[in-house]
């Protein structure tokens, strides 16, 4: 099909999208499995599959559940799925309200899935012990540890009981709430074993009522869990335990209070935890791999990039970054790492020298491994997420799946064109997206688009917001700045230094892509970002009039009230902002862009949602106000039911709304 007969991106296209997600083997490595999200436009809501690939086989992926309420959890054995599934009870007052979890068993040689187990509790994550032993990490109330114990009928009065008060909420602890959760105020993640027996489930709390599990490694019987007990105050300090199954006795393996520990794993019979002390570059300081033996953390492994994906996107799944892959005795740990604006799949042995397996040009968001084979879901510009599959060593790598080829059929999509230039030091890269039926004749308007974090990248990876602003005429420019993540702490720490070199090195980029592009028009400049990206936003308005229009999105404009109201603002806040303490104001109110907003002149869009806890809804409306005292154009667009995820898993409907927003904000001043 030729160029000009390519119909570019719209809107509505993202409902077209599948995002697969939670790649998960066979214990023996015959089978992958996963799930795949697709939207419902109608109900403006998202329906997960489950799709089955025969490791190996050259087969394609097929889809194996048509329901909208299945997600996948995990293999009871080779040939058995655990499935999750919605069973409603609207036959009895408060089952709505009901905290308890249905799993099905699905086996995939043949047959519909069947009901299998009901946990007392909301699941938060299931792993395999020994064969009908598990350990699940669900979701308790403090106050009422044991609920889970109580029959059904007075497990739902209880639920009646707390729908009576729902006109009101008590908060006593901090954090009080979590984005994309809610309030959160006396709720744990405790840790239980789940013993299957005669097909009813087993169940015994294993950690105290007032204790946070943070992650889980079962291994050789054995159940492995970090975390710390919060008292009024999480101060994220973490110790490590392991439950032996065989004597039911627990151990504490690490009691001091002295690191963040995020994560841990077993590998050759060892065990193994992410660490930091968060001394050297504060709260985002890369954790270290650490061997935790004899109750002493050796650093195996400081990583100089970090071990997970950080390259951005609006069409990504979810799932595992890392994993264990090989016989007992003769294992080895593969992670995804990001190196600047791309990934690697990384391969350590004991003697923690990385090896590089694979290096993809986009991003590689979640991966898994069995035995002989790593599983990786990939992304490229011209490409939304698929399934790939390669052999042990990273060779052979060949698509098991195509969930978006149709959805992108006859589109244009622009290929990034790299623009590389120096800064304040500092050699950087950024790119440029060219509309439809570009000609460097005619003059065209252009969008600044900051991305959020800000310890995150962009990259050569398609995202669907981009790709429907250059659609819709606009040359579209985007970088990784000083801050950004793929360079080492060094590079990412801005502690104290926001609106300094960041700033100055988007002020230098636009001035490269404006002499790199004089077809673009300095009067119809647009900016915009999210979450860091809004901050940034919000600090451009207030120190330049270069931008004709502007879109701030789940922002922050003031330093001191997000330290106080976000669910992260008592340790992330004054930290970003090199302060002492939490009250320690002047440092925060010197990188807060709302001190600079008077004489602000930029047209500004600001996009907020209600439930986001991490930017809060009042930092757009501190801004937005200020500006429309001064006689500024302005407009603040509040999602409600929505949260700081609203540009990437929002409901369908309200993420074309907040695109069809920005489009006609810039569209008006630039066009």
């Amino acid at each position: 099909m030729k160029k000009d007969a390519l119909r570019p991106i719209e809107a509505a296209d993202i409902a077209g999208y599948k995002i697969p997600a939670n790649l998960i083997y066979s214990p023996d490595g015959t089978y992958l499995a996963f799930q795949v999200k697709r939207a419902d436009v109608r109900k403006s809501t998202y329906i997960n599959d489950i799709y089955l690939y025969r490791s190996g086989s050259g087969e394609a992926a097929r889809q194996i559940t048509f329901s909208a309420g299945t997600t996948l959890v995990g293999w009871r054995n080779d040939t058995e799925l655990i499935l999750r599934r919605s069973v409603p009870d609207t036959g009895r007052k408060g089952s709505s309200a009901l905290p308890e979890t249905h799993l099905f068993l699905l086996d995939v040689t043949g047959g519909e899935a069947r009901p299998w187990i009901t946990l007392p509790f909301t699941l938060v994550s299931f792993d395999r012990v020994a064969e009908d032993l598990y350990a699940a990490v669900g979701k308790i109330d403090a106050a009422d540890p044991d609920l889970y114990k109580a029959p059904a009928e007075a497990r739902r009065e209880k639920a009646v009981a707390i729908a009576k008060e729902k006109d009101y909420t008590v908060v006593d602890e901090i954090p009080y709430w979590s984005n994309g959760v809610g309030y959160t105020n006396g709720q744990r993640n405790a840790l239980f074993s789940v013993s299957v027996e005669n097909g009813a489930p087993a169940i015994r709390r294993l950690t105290p009522p007032q204790f946070q599990t943070i992650s889980v490694c079962a291994d050789d019987g054995d159940v492995y869990y970090c975390g710390r007990r919060i008292a009024g105050l999480d101060k994220r300090r973490d110790q490590v335990y392991v439950w032996h199954s065989a004597t039911g006795k627990k151990e504490t393996l690490y009691g001091r209070s002295d690191r963040g520990i995020t994560g841990l794993f077993r590998m050759n019979g060892r065990l193994y935890v992410f660490a930091a002390d968060y001394q050297e570059y504060g709260i985002k300081q890369t954790p270290a791999i650490c061997l935790l033996e004899g109750g002493v953390l050796t650093s195996c492994y400081a990583p100089e990039i970090t071990l997970h994906n950080a390259i951005l996107s609006d069409t990504f799944g979810a799932g595992k970054d890392a994993a264990v892959a090989g016989e007992a005795g003769s294992q080895r740990y593969l992670t995804i790492a990001t190196d600047t604006d791309q990934c690697r799949l990384l391969c350590f042995d004991e003697r923690w020298q990385p090896e590089i397996l694979l290096e993809h040009p986009g991003a590689v968001e979640f991966m898994a491994a069995s035995n002989g084979k790593i599983a990786l879901c990939c992304q490229d510009w011209n490409e939304i997420s698929e399934i790939y599959e390669t052999e042990a060593d990273g060779s052979g790598i060949r698509k098991v799946t195509d969930l978006n080829g149709k959805a992108l059929e006859g589109r244009y999509i622009a290929a990034p064109q790299p623009l590389c230039y120096t800064s304040e030091g500092y050699d950087l890269k950024g790119w440029v997206l060219l509309p439809p039926g570009f000609d460097p004749k005619k003059k065209y308007p252009a969008i600044l688009d900051i991305h959020g974090g800000p310890r995150t990248s962009y990259g050569a990876v398609f995202m669907h917001e981009m790709q429907f602003w250059a659609g819709r005429g606009f040359l579209v420019f985007f970088t990784n700045i000083f801050g950004s993540d793929g360079r080492g702490d060094a590079f990412a720490n801005l502690s104290g230094k926001y609106g300094t070199t960041d700033y100055r090195n988007l002020m230098d980029f636009t001035d490269e892509v404006l002499a790199a592009y004089p077809c673009i028009d300095e009067k119809r400049l647009c900016v915009t970002g999210g979450s860091y990206g809004g901050f940034m936003t919000n600090w451009i308005i207030g120190h330049t009039h270069r931008f004709c229009a502007a879109a701030s999105q789940r922002s922050i404009s003031n330093w001191i009230s997000m330290n106080f109201i976000s669910d992260i603002g008592y340790y992330f806040g004054f930290d970003q902002c090199g302060a002492g303490d939490p009250f320690d104001f002047e440092p925060q109110w010197r990188s807060s862009p709302l001190r600079y907003i008077k004489g602000a002149k930029t047209p500004t869009l600001f996009i907020h949602s209600d439930e986001d806890y991490r930017c809060p809804l009042p930092e757009g409306m501190q801004i937005m106000q200020a500006l429309r005292l001064q006689g500024v154009d302005t407009r603040l667009v509040i999602f409600h039911g929505e949260n700081h995820e609203l540009s990437r898993n929002g409901k369908p409907l309200h993420r074309m709304r907040r695109l069809n927003e920005i489009i006609g904000w810039f569209e008006k001043y630039a066009k």
